[in-house]
C-alpha cells in the first residue's frame, strides 16, 4: 500500500505551513523569516531540511538537521528541528522525517544523529526512545540578550 505522505525537499511555498507548524510548537516564525531561513539552508550541504506532504502539498511536518562543529567534540550530525502537525501525530510521519534526517547524515559520514529534547516537551522523549536514540544527559541552557553597545571584546 502506498503511504499517505511523502518525504521531500520544502518548496518556497511550504513557508506559509511551515512557519504555522513552527508556531504550534511555540516558535513564532513570520512567513518571510522562514523563506529567508530556507533559502540559507537549502544552499548549504551542511543542513538538511524535508518535509512531510500529502494531498494537494499539504505539509504535516519538517524536519531540520545539520553538521555541527564544535571545538570541545568536533563534528557530529544534529537534529535541530522536528514538528508534525497535531492532526498528524502517531500516523508515522515524525518516523519518517527523521528516518530522512538519518538518512542525509549516514550519507554524510557521520555514524549517530543527535537530538536535544526540551524537558516541557514530555510527549517527544519516549518518541525518541521508541526510535532508537538513547538518553545521554540533562543540561540547563541559558540566554544573555546583548546589544552592539555592550561588546566589550573584539578580537584583533
Amino acid at each position: 500500500m502506498d503511504s499517505p505522505f511523502q518525504i521531500v525537499p520544502p518548496e518556497m511555498q511550504d513557508a506559509v505551513q511551515i512557519s504555522g507548524l513552527s508556531l504550534q510548537l511555540g516558535y513564532p516564525a513570520t512567513i518571510e523569516h522562514v523563506r529567508e531561513r530556507l533559502q540559507r539552508l537549502l544552499s548549504s550541504p551542511n543542513y538538511f531540511v524535508a518535509v512531510a506532504v500529502a494531498g494537494d502539498r499539504e505539509v504535516l511536518g519538517w524536519v531540520a538537521a545539520e553538521r555541527r562543529l564544535s571545538l570541545e567534540s568536533g563534528e557530529k550530525a544534529e537534529l535541530t528541528g522536528l514538528v508534525v502537525a497535531t492532526a498528524a501525530r502517531r500516523t508515522g510521519v515524525g518516523q519518517a522525517l527523521v528516518h530522512a534526517a538519518e538518512h542525509w547524515a549516514r550519507e554524510a559520514g557521520f555514524a549517530s544523529l543527535h537530538v536535544r529534547s526540551n524537558v516541557a516537551r514530555e510527549e517527544s522523549h519516549p518518541f525518541y526512545r521508541k526510535i532508537g536514540f538513547r538518553f545521554k544527559k540533562t543540561q540547563h541552557t541559558y540566554e544573555k540578550v546583548i546589544s552592539p553597545a555592550e561588546v566589550t571584546f573584539a578580537p584583533s
